[in-house]
């Protein structure tokens, strides 16, 4: 008995379509399962088949996103994914960190926005209002997109689930927190630097939590008292009137974000005064800033702006952002130190106008917690930023200030693990008699040979200010060469200025030394950044 030979694929989608062969090959035989083998076919129409091939390529998006750098304001992102989908113009809008404070990285947050599995918009804390704001607007447009007429192919294909970190597991994602034990915390600079940086220690024995370096810490904090009592008595109310269950004052110091002011405040604000106020309210809730104090308003100076206008504690409390964790790069290595973890971390104080502000997290980590006080706490895995695979690749690393942190680990990692890769560090501050951070632990692995190098910049020491990517300069050729024996670079820290200078720097290296132009130079870079080479944890 002859066997029958299987039919050939149909093939409704051309050859000419803008897709790869193996998506040509997915498409026809998605179609082909749609109908039944022993009817006839009938072609799709030229409407049908552009429908089609619009709806599988994303209503034409390319799936590239050129505004994916930490570096780039939101309007150079905004401008870059005009004409895109909303999903990924809702992907622009985020800080692009890929920092997982909101659970995901920035394009599962915006896909899981735009397929309406995830309603809350405020979840990006490193881009504020800004991000905030552009997501509202983004998805009321979402909303009052009109369906369409027929499903197309990405609507009806299978997708890939997109999902925050199983909740199941305690410390590894922010919405199930596990608690750890704070020990401890030092000083490393010294009397008479312009900043305040702690080396912060947690037994991670109750979490039961691992890591690897580069992963990041997510605290939970608690406002601060003072900062409470006084919103508490800008509204009248006592600090034990219940909301939602529980005292006023427990709820705003662990529930609700006392900063920055939110617009569902100032709307708040504007339903219950009236006249010029009303207006000066109504402004400041759609984005505007009539009085150009609009950057420096967290929830007191907001009440205090409005003095006399006192919202019942409750609608207030529901006006209010809730308290998100925040994130710091982790300075110690699992494998050196099991079961405990360290944080570098710069205490935020200043002052506007003739009130002192704080940094929520590091201030509470500076000042608030005491040793034996546990609180939540998480481990955020990294985003394509950790070690080489192989422990024989060298390592440039470029972190001043608390960018030092990572490197501190990636070091004690190496350290612990005899891993026989050279290891470059570049660190700068201010002063190297006050700000030289972890000097003595630095200076015991440049003795002992696991620091290869070591080059420091400090910018107030001398006449003029002398950054790490000036440093980078003067040893130029030497750095090329590592990049030549095939060395990974990274860099942490400052996203707005220091980066930017320190690609500029390694690109002109690049130039000068590897004898290509500008624009080759530029694309060698890029290159490194493709392959995995050039990694930044940058914010």
């Amino acid at each position: 008995m002859n066997q029958m030979s299987p039919p050939a694929q149909l093939q409704i989608i051309p050859d000419t379509a803008p897709f790869s062969q193996e998506q040509r090959s997915w498409l026809n035989g998605f179609f082909a399962g749609l109908v039944s083998l022993d009817n006839a076919v009938t072609p799709l129409s030229p409407e049908q088949g552009e429908a089609v091939m619009k709806g599988a390529a994303g209503d034409g998006d390319d799936g590239e996103a050129p505004w994916h750098d930490q570096t780039m304001p939101i309007t150079e992102r905004m401008k870059l994914a005009e004409g895109r989908p909303v999903r990924r113009r809702m992907m622009a809008a985020m800080a692009q960190q890929d920092c997982g404070q909101c659970g995901y990285n920035c394009h599962d947050y915006s896909e899981v926005i735009a397929n309406k599995s995830e309603a809350r918009l405020n979840l990006c804390v490193p881009g504020g209002k800004e991000t905030a704001r552009m997501l509202k607007s983004l998805y009321e447009e979402l909303e009052k997109a009109p369906a369409a007429a027929a499903p197309s192919v990405a609507a009806t294909a299978p997708a890939t689930p997109v999902a925050a970190a199983p909740a199941g597991e305690p410390g590894r994602s922010r919405d199930n927190p596990a608690m750890a034990t704070f020990l401890s915390r030092r000083q490393v600079n010294k009397p008479g630097s312009e900043k305040e940086t702690w080396h912060i220690e947690f037994d991670l024995a109750q979490a039961g939590l691992d890591y690897v370096v580069g992963d990041s810490f997510g605290v939970f904090a608690a406002n601060d008292l003072g900062l409470v009592d006084q919103i508490i008595a800008m509204l009248g109310a006592s600090h034990m009137t219940e909301v939602n269950g529980k005292p006023l004052r427990e709820v705003l110091l662990n529930d609700v974000s006392l900063s920055p002011a939110p617009d569902t405040l100032f709307e708040l604000i504007s339903f219950v005064t009236g006249g010029a106020q009303r207006e000066k309210a109504r402004a400041l809730a759609s984005g505007d800033d009539p009085d150009g104090d609009a950057a420096n308003l967290d929830v007191l100076a907001a009440l205090q702006k409005f003095a006399g206008v006192r919202p019942h504690p409750e609608a207030f409390v529901e006006a209010l952002e809730p308290l998100q964790p925040r994130l710091y790069s982790i300075s110690s290595s699992h494998n050196a130190t099991p079961g405990k973890l360290s944080l570098t971390v710069d205490a935020v104080r200043y002052v506007i106008g003739k009130r002192r502000r704080l940094g929520l997290a590091s201030t509470f980590l500076a000042e608030r917690i005491n040793p034996g006080d546990t609180l939540g706490v998480y481990v955020q895995k990294a985003h394509g930023f950790g070690l080489p695979q192989d422990p024989n690749t060298p390592i440039i690393m470029i972190g001043p200030g608390t960018g030092i942190a990572p490197f501190r680990a990636f070091l004690h990692d190496r350290q612990a693990t005899k891993a026989p890769g050279r290891n470059w560090l570049f660190f700068g501050h201010q002063r190297s008699a006050y700000d030289f951070f972890y000097s003595d632990e630095l200076n015991a692995m440049k003795a002992s040979g696991l620091l290869t190098r070591l080059s420091l910049a400090w910018s107030r020491d001398g006449t003029e200010k002398f950054y790490v990517q000036d440093r980078m300069r003067e040893v130029g050729r030497e750095l090329w060469n590592w990049l030549a024996d095939g060395a990974h670079v990274y860099v942490c820290g400052d996203a707005k200025r220091m980066a930017k200078d320190v690609e500029r720097a390694l690109v002109d290296i690049t130039a000068q030394f590897g004898a290509r132009s500008t624009d080759e130079a530029i694309a060698f870079v890029a290159d490194l950044k493709k392959k995995g080479r050039y990694q930044q944890d940058v914010y």
